[in-house]
């Protein structure tokens, strides 16, 4: 895959430099852009993503998948340089639309002048933690064929929680915290108040827009209206398209009430909610601002800001 990966790479640098050196190379304002959507897992991130694939050749940017090893979320100090490095001058890549599981990492601590645009997508901790679970033992819809890494293990979640097992411990809900709060070693610690305060703070002032898996499609349809260099069309894509959100897990039960009020009772499901909470809250704040509703649909409003008293006055 890697081989494939460096092939491709190689055939567009040498396509885009055909006609001069890659350092002539000027970008309008407009393809200047780089988004990263530093995807949560098991929150519907491969629906999205199909979406953005989807629309890239007709959109005209780039979509670029970043694949670390063994799914680590944190890069290494080296890899960090390198990554920001690829992102702000691979003039070939913008516009550019790059995805991954990777936490967030803050690229004005590089001395970057023009950051790249962050936004990503969260879910109800618990069920973010069943699907995930249930993804480990059955996979889902869309590799069906592909061998999970616990395949063959029938416990059910109920069973798992009862018996106090490792891969449904309330520690396995630490995951969208850390994801928003990024690359300090503080972040990974479960439980850190401070980690959720930074997870907070980084999604009020370094993301763009930050949605939720239960209200997918209105996340989509404020993207397009914001951003339609990249998501115009995205909303229609979406309610009608074949493959964009039909990827399901298999083979998933959902849990009782006594499993969920279990998980509840612990210190880092009440942090992990506290911050799909506020994050909601702040969609739905946006949300609010940015759409009306006329039976029973939600209409993007026009433009309500205008200039006036324009000063001198032209001859």
């Amino acid at each position: 895959e890697r081989a494939i990966a460096r092939h491709e790479v190689r055939e567009i640098e040498q396509r885009h430099t055909v006609d001069g050196p890659r350092q002539d190379v000027t970008l309008d304002e407009e393809d200047d852009v780089v988004i990263i959507y530093n995807r949560v897992p098991k929150t519907a991130s491969t629906s999205f993503t199909n979406i953005a694939y989807d629309l890239c050749s007709k959109n005209k940017y780039h979509v670029l998948h970043i694949n670390t090893t063994k799914n680590n979320p944190v890069m290494s100090l080296q890899d960090q340089v390198r990554f920001v490095k690829n992102v702000t001058s691979w003039k070939e890549m913008k516009p550019g639309f790059y995805h991954g599981h990777i936490s967030y990492l803050d690229f004005a601590k590089f001395g970057v002048k023009k950051k790249p645009i962050y936004i990503n997508v969260i879910r109800d901790p618990i069920e973010r933690l069943v699907s995930y679970y249930y993804f480990l033992r059955f996979g889902d819809d869309y590799r069906p064929g592909l061998r999970r890494r616990k395949q063959g293990d029938k416990k059910t979640f109920d069973e798992c929680v009862a018996a106090g097992g490792s891969d449904c411990a309330p520690e396995k809900l630490w995951l969208q915290i850390p994801f928003f709060c990024g690359h300090s070693s503080e972040c990974w610690n479960v439980g850190s108040r401070w980690a959720l305060e930074q997870a907070k703070y980084n999604l009020i002032n370094e993301y763009f827009l930050v949605g939720v898996t239960e209200e997918l499609e209105d996340f989509i349809m404020l993207l397009e209206a914001a951003l339609p260099r990249f998501f115009r069309g995205a909303t229609e894509l979406y309610r009608t398209g074949k493959k964009s959100h039909l990827r399901k897990t298999t083979e998933k039960k959902l849990p009782t009430k006594e499993t969920i009020a279990k998980l509840q009772q612990s210190e880092i499901w009440k942090m992990e909610n506290e911050f799909y909470e506020f994050a909601l809250e702040q969609f739905q704040f946006v949300r609010a601002h940015a759409v009306r509703e006329k039976d029973g649909e939600l209409y993007i409003l026009a433009q309500n800001f205008f200039y006036e008293k324009i000063y001198p006055k032209s001859n």
